[in-house]
């Protein structure tokens, strides 16, 4: 029999989301966009991995069909993130879903795996915006320079730590002008490109696209499953924009629209620019060792010269700096949820006054971040690679929980219509079992030593150790945690008020939820 859910004491209720102190109306829809699109770091994600995917067995020349495949889960779970912001805009996202669809442990680790995976790859983006802003200024030396990347990299992430406290409107600005210009770069790079290849003089080595390219049955499932591993971190980061749901206009509607748009974005930028680089100098060009770690840069001055090549510089600094930003402000608030969620310590509940953001969790993100990019800095190059690898257990374990989840907490909402049982129920479970799928191939195949660059420890790899390895430390801080947070632990789980979706969206709290 249904009843009336209580929650427990000092927890946010049922009811609606709790007022955490953070700014409201502060941006709009096109800020949601452009934060997660420019979370993803496009440019840089491209320049890191396109050479790796297009090397990968069978990929060759349809690597436009990987990106096109690894954009479907991401949509079906967007759809996700859509719906569960219509009915609870917690600036919590999936912890604060999966806690009220699943209950508090599987929450607590969700908002868990998002922290992880947000701190882990502090590392690479602060580390590619210190190289890059060397490469900008011709500072060939200090590029190379361990020390040298290690003060650039602590600099750019307490610059972005910084930008983050003092405000969501200033971020949101400066995210516009970073992402526009990225793009921008990104697009010119594209149009040179294919001028090039259907023009009379033809680079060598250049191929003309073909629809085949996006043709993903082209490929072996194992093959295509090995390239998917690698395209989920190129397509994760766009949830950023509903981490600020409680900022935003709209904060039920905008920023999970803006969700669903911010993947359709990405897709399109990753199609386009992957068959512009493949086209110039065909896929040897792309595999050979020299050139895999940095693509954009390895093709700059064929396309656009020795001089506009600076502006690739500039879209992969723009993309790296923006995107460790964005990495700082879902982080935090992620914490902030916690807290007042009274799952972690009231500490990270803090908001400054003056700028309505939170003060604990962002600065004390940005330290731990530091500290962290530090350490790997210093152990190995190989290190930092393998690190990038590991992210992917946590992003396929939240996104994951997000989609299976939302169909879970409409459930009894799935059958009214055609529409809710293909958005709110198929679709986004289908999403997440893939991204679960994803990440169990995943294990299996960093598993083999072959398939990693660093050393194995104690017989397990690296990216083991980090990924699968960072989410069992979560599981027993977790448990640790219990006894210290017996009001959050002792929540029950929620479902859907019956014809929520058929109401306008909610201006203050939300009413009741069924408890079962």
């Amino acid at each position: 029999m249904a009843t009336v859910s209580v929650p427990a004491a000092g927890a946010p209720e049922p009811s609606g989301v709790m007022d955490k102190g953070l700014k409201k109306n502060a941006i709009g829809y096109i800020s949601n966009i452009v934060i997660g699109v420019a979370s993803t770091a496009p440019a840089y994600s491209l320049a890191a991995t396109l050479g790796f995917i297009v090397a990968v067995k069978g990929v060759g020349v349809h690597a436009p069909a990987v990106m096109l495949v690894a954009f479907i889960p991401m949509l079906l779970v967007a759809s996700a993130y859509k719906y569960f912001n219509r009915a609870d805009p917690d600036s919590g996202t999936t912890f604060a879903w999966v806690t009220r669809a699943f209950g508090p442990s599987f929450g607590w680790m969700n908002g868990w795996a998002i922290f992880l995976a947000d701190l882990i790859v502090m590392a690479s983006l602060s580390a590619i915006a210190a190289i890059y802003t060397f490469k900008l200024f011709g500072f060939t030396e200090l590029g190379e320079s361990k020390a040298a990347i290690i003060v650039a990299a602590v600099l750019w992430i307490a610059i972005m730590t910084w930008i983050c406290y003092r405000g969501i409107e200033l971020s949101a600005r400066i995210q516009q002008v970073l992402l526009s210009a990225e793009v921008f770069i990104l697009g010119l790079f594209s149009v040179v490109a294919f001028v090039k290849v259907y023009g009379s003089h033809p680079p060598a080595g250049s191929i003309k696209p073909s629809l085949s390219w996006i043709n993903p049955f082209a490929m072996s499932f194992g093959d295509l499953v090995v390239a998917l591993l690698l395209a989920v971190f190129i397509y994760w980061g766009w949830d950023s924009g509903v981490a600020v749901n409680e900022e935003s206009e709209d904060p039920a509607e905008g920023p999970g629209k803006a969700a669903v748009v911010s993947t359709i974005l990405l897709v399109v930028i990753y199609v386009v620019v992957t068959a512009a680089a493949q086209s110039f100098h065909g896929t040897g060009f792309l595999t050979n060792e020299a050139n895999q770690s940095d693509i954009l840069n390895a093709l700059g001055s064929g396309v656009l010269g020795s001089t506009l090549n600076k502006l690739l510089i500039i879209a992969v600094l723009t993309s790296a700096s923006a995107s460790t930003q964005t990495t700082i402000l879902p982080t935090a608030r992620t914490t902030l949820s916690m807290a007042h969620w009274k799952a972690v310590t009231v500490l990270l509940s803090r908001v400054h006054k003056r700028y309505l953001t939170p003060t604990v969790s962002t600065l004390g993100f940005g330290l731990l971040s530091i500290i962290i990019t530090v350490v790997l800095l210093l152990l190995s190059e190989s290190v930092l690679e393998d690190s990038l690898t590991a992210i992917g257990f946590p992003i396929c374990f939240y996104y994951g929980f997000t989609g299976v989840a939302c169909g879970w907490y409409y459930r009894h909402e799935l059958m009214k219509s055609g529409r809710n049982f293909l958005l709110l129920g198929l679709g986004p479970l289908a999403g997440g079992l893939m991204l679960f799928g994803i990440g169990a191939k995943a294990a299996v195949y960093y598993y083999n030593t072959e398939n990693v660059s660093s050393a194995p420890i104690l017989g397990i790899t690296l990216p083991l150790w980090m990924g699968i390895g960072g989410m069992l430390l979560g599981a027993i801080v977790m448990l640790a945690s219990r006894p210290f947070f017996k009001d959050y632990f002792a929540r029950k789980t929620e479902t859907a008020r019956p014809g929520l979706l058929d109401q306008p969206p909610p201006t203050g709290p939300v009413p009741e939820r069924v408890e079962f």
